[in-house]
């Protein structure tokens, strides 16, 4: 992992690409602002991993109703 102290205003460059800005430092909080292409997605960790576990969870969900419905069939 890369460390890096930045100030106000100041960037980090990833690529030719991205481009990493800290908007603010306020009370223990510091508000970054993103650069990057449309095409790319930008999430929050906890957004990510709540999405993630959202897809298992459906997931579990539609295996169960398979098993279900492949179990009611080889009954007949």
């Amino acid at each position: 992992m890369l460390i890096l102290s930045r100030k106000e205003e100041e960037s980090i460059v990833i690529g030719d690409e991205i481009v990493i800005k800290v908007v603010s430092i306020d009370k223990g909080s510091v508000k970054l602002g993103f650069e990057a292409p449309p095409h790319m997605l930008i999430l929050r960790e906890e957004l990510k991993k709540a999405v993630a576990d959202e897809n298992l969870k459906a997931s579990a969900q539609n295996d169960e109703i398979a098993l279900t419905s492949l179990s009611q069939k080889l009954k007949k």
